[in-house]
């Protein structure tokens, strides 16, 4: 099975990049809840393991089936490239009930038994409440679960973003796309995600392009009208993400550079800025843009600029370095 997403002219000009706090939280509370996403999120999960019991996510579960749909207005595209929670939490906040209760029936048919549930036949009675009830689980979960880990989190989404964006600029739409994850192909008009049985032409409206922590391995597409068309894929370097600092940093470049610029060159298997470095290694990011400094003078690294943003990156004496090679 396969979904189609069809491109006009206009189309290609209206696609971005974002990045979703809100988006983050939701696909957290199915991660809790799905085994087969867990396996790069263990010392995660070992973290908030005492916290999390304490929540009560079986709303929030209702109405995210693994097969079918989930309510639009509790997840839609982010607002802006760089929104906040609390700015995407307020459109939540600001869903028409009426909309909301006709998106959450829909949601809540994909799950047998849910629609003639107590919460279901509650929430579908009084939607002001639903909306209500529903955002508030949402900040809960986001506070808990998410929010302490969102600039290690953040950093990484950025990164993506930078790298994908420079990738775009030099290799255009239908290079990148197959890119961003291997189950996707591009004919030159048309998008072919894995899964699904639909087809949908985007109308000028563009694609959202949206990396994700917690959305793997899964691929993501959807939202009808207004919400424009999102894709969401597995942010790159997910598999890294929580490896304590030092952990992968082989111990004869300790000693040729010293723990914390060996931890430096080590954690750049993909392209990062000062500021992801030091969420990832817990060091200042003066310490940081000093080990880069010199890591860079000595043919180590590389870097470029993108936006506000610089990344740096190995050369191929830097990658034989890291690897022991």
């Amino acid at each position: 099975m396969a979904s189609h997403l069809h491109f006009g002219e206009d189309d290609f000009l209206n696609c971005r990049f974002a990045v979703s706090p809100l988006w983050e939280t939701q696909d957290a509370v199915r991660t809790l809840r799905r085994p087969d996403r867990q396996g790069y999120h263990v010392p995660w999960l070992r973290r908030i393991r005492t916290a999390a019991a304490g929540l009560d996510l079986a709303p929030l579960w209702l109405l995210m089936p693994r097969r079918g749909h989930s309510p639009d207005w509790l997840g839609a595209p982010p607002i802006g490239p760089a929104a906040t929670f609390e700015e995407e939490i307020a459109a939540v906040r600001a869903a028409d009930p009426e909309a909301a209760r006709e998106d959450t029936a829909r949601s809540l048919a994909c799950t047998p038994g849910a629609l003639a549930s107590e919460q279901g036949r509650a929430w579908l009675a009084d939607p002001v409440r639903m909306v209500r009830e529903l955002a508030d689980a949402l900040e809960v979960a986001w506070r808990v679960l998410v929010e302490p880990e969102w600039p290690r989190l953040r950093a990484l989404l950025e990164a993506d973003v930078a790298f994908h964006s420079r990738r775009l600029a030099e290799v255009g739409l239908g290079t990148l796309l197959p890119e961003l994850d291997a189950r996707l192909s591009w004919d030159g008009r048309t998008l072919t995600l894995p899964g699904g049985v639909y087809e949908r032409r985007l109308g000028g409206r563009g694609l959202v392009l949206m990396p994700s922590v917690f959305c793997w391995p899964d691929v993501i597409t959807g939202f009808d009208p207004p919400w424009q068309p999102t894709l969401v894929y597995p942010a790159r370097g997910v598999g890294g993400l929580w490896a304590e600092p030092g952990a992968r940093t082989p111990e004869a470049l300790v000693r040729l550079l010293g723990r914390n610029r060996a931890a430096v060159l080590a954690a750049l298997d993909d392209p990062a800025s000062t500021t992801a470095l030091a969420h990832r290694l817990n060091l200042a990011p003066s310490s940081v843009s000093s080990h880069l400094s010199v890591l860079r003078e000595s043919g180590l690294l590389t870097a470029r600029r993108y936006g506000h943003q610089v990344l740096y990156e190995r050369t191929p004496l830097g990658m034989a370095l890291a690897s022991g090679g």
